[in-house]
């Protein structure tokens, strides 16, 4: 029996100073079959004959210039050749070139951690890479891989790529298995990310209706046989999603709130909101902003504005109380337009926002919002922490409405009694405001009463009150005098 050669040789013929590229020259044929006796009956068959048998050219001295921070699409049909490239560049650019590579297929996810424990080196770091790819959902932080859709898990890959630290991204089959919706968000996600980090991208698919949100700087189209062409771009960010386009901000209702609310890491409930805008895309729903009537105070609001009687404060002042994208939409700029498009729209010369997940993603910031002050955890609340973490409760988890219950229910009436203390001892507006809706929230001796009285379930509600004032929030101001 006989084999005939193989040919597999990327070479780097020289560095270009001038572009910064590497110039590469890529050639590559395929074996040709062990000539079993039904290969060589088959080749006798359609008279190809043995001595005339052609090598299949993949590559013929193909050049490419790639550099460091290219963001490269390969495209072609299935069998064209691609995986073959991006395999081949992928070890020259190891081996020869001396970079660091990442391949999306090399990240082994464990499965049944929660994701904000398998990413970054310290919790701020975690919170920081997740938010970046799209997963800045409270819930989401709490999930395993395996509890992830498909688009959810692409977007965790791409956290743990920048992670690494690689230089060079590299993903085969790229967002083969989405739908076409979410490969265009992914792929916008990815060349933000990549250009951001400074970093290299080489994705290959079959796919060619990600351009637009690629926006490539080396564009490789791989036909059968040798036929290849590469055409070069400015490597520029993509401006927007495409998706972005086909979508429009109009009034909105408590209903389309409703819809929305699940997604929300706050509480569901809005009282009295003033105005509500909606984000759509044909009859889909993408994302809602609700403004309402200010609180009487505010932390952060001194800094900006003088004091003000009730009345000219609900006249002049609006809160951005919730802002919420549907998870599919996260990463392209949907909070920042949703804010951006709707503050001159809420009525009021000045719109406030204190937020907790700004302080990880600055989307009001993009928006044209100040940042002013951040809030450290109120005293009172620190007070009442600490008191719960010597009863065994974990600070972290205190958002948890059935861990904080199921941990009520192990404790002896003694230990209820002091949480029921720390919170007499240590009032809080918020607190009060959970038994009182209408300002004042209540005096002294009725929230005293309640505290006394509230069964289980209501301390537990009051306890995942204090888990969020102790976080850190951002207070976020917008003046329309200063965007006449």
């Amino acid at each position: 029996m006989q084999e005939f050669f193989r040919i597999n040789r990327v070479s780097i013929k020289r560095f270009d100073a001038k572009t910064g590229k590497f110039i590469v020259n890529i050639a590559y044929e395929t074996a040709a079959p062990e000539l079993t006796d039904r290969v060589v009956s088959v080749a006798e068959a359609f008279g190809l004959g043995l001595d005339k048998w052609e090598k299949f050219v993949v590559y013929d001295n193909a050049e490419l210039r790639i550099g460091p921070t290219d963001i490269v699409y390969i495209t072609g049909d299935s069998g064209s050749g691609k995986s073959v490239l991006l395999k081949a560049l992928e070890r020259d650019i190891r081996h020869d070139m001396g970079l660091s590579c990442i391949n999306i297929a090399d990240i082994k996810p464990e499965p049944n951690k929660p994701l904000i424990e398998t990413v970054g080196k310290s919790l701020e770091e975690a919170l920081e890479l997740l938010s970046r790819v799209g997963l800045n959902d409270a819930f989401l932080f709490l999930r395993t891989y395996e509890q992830l859709s498909d688009g959810q898990k692409y977007r965790y890959k791409i956290a743990k790529m920048i992670e690494s630290g690689a230089q060079f991204w590299i993903l085969d089959e790229f967002a083969a298995t989405l739908d076409r919706d979410m490969a265009k968000i992914v792929a916008f996600n990815l060349q933000k990310l990549a250009r951001q980090q400074g970093k290299a991208v080489l994705a290959a698919t079959t796919h060619t209706d990600l351009f637009e949100d690629l926006n490539p700087s080396v564009h490789i189209h791989k036909r059968f046989g040798k036929e290849i062409s590469v055409n070069y771009y400015p490597n520029v960010p993509a401006k927007e999603c495409s998706l972005v386009k086909e979508m429009r901000i109009e009034e909105g209702s408590t209903e389309d709130w409703r819809r929305l609310a699940g997604f929300h890491y706050r509480s569901h409930k809005i009282a009295g909101p003033r105005k509500i805008f909606r984000l759509v895309r044909g009859e889909e729903l993408c994302g809602v902003i609700v403004y309402a009537h200010p609180p009487p105070t505010c932390f952060g609001r001194r800094l900006v504005l003088p004091k003000m009687s009730w009345k000219e404060l609900n006249e002049k002042l609006s809160i951005i109380s919730r802002v919420v994208v549907h998870p599919k939409y996260r990463t392209i700029g949907l909070g920042s337009k949703l804010v951006r498009e709707t503050l001159s729209l809420a009525g009021t010369p000045y719109v406030e926002m204190p937020a907790v997940m700004a302080k990880y993603n600055p989307f009001a910031e993009k928006a044209g919002m100040r940042k002013i002050t951040e809030q450290s955890p109120p005293k009172e609340t620190l007070k009442i922490a600490e008191t719960l973490s010597q009863l065994g409760f974990n600070i972290h988890l205190l958002g948890s409405e059935k861990y904080v219950l199921t941990k009520l229910q192990t404790l002896n009436a003694e230990s209820i009694a002091k949480i029921r203390e720390a919170f007499i001892k240590y009032p809080h507006a918020r607190f009060m405001k959970y038994f009182f809706s209408r300002i004042p929230f209540g005096r002294k001796e009725a929230y005293t009463y309640e505290v006394k009285k509230a069964n289980l379930e209501r301390l537990t509600h009051l306890i995942k009150v204090c888990g969020f004032l102790l976080q850190t929030k951002v207070y976020l101001f917008w003046s329309s005098k200063l965007h006449l």
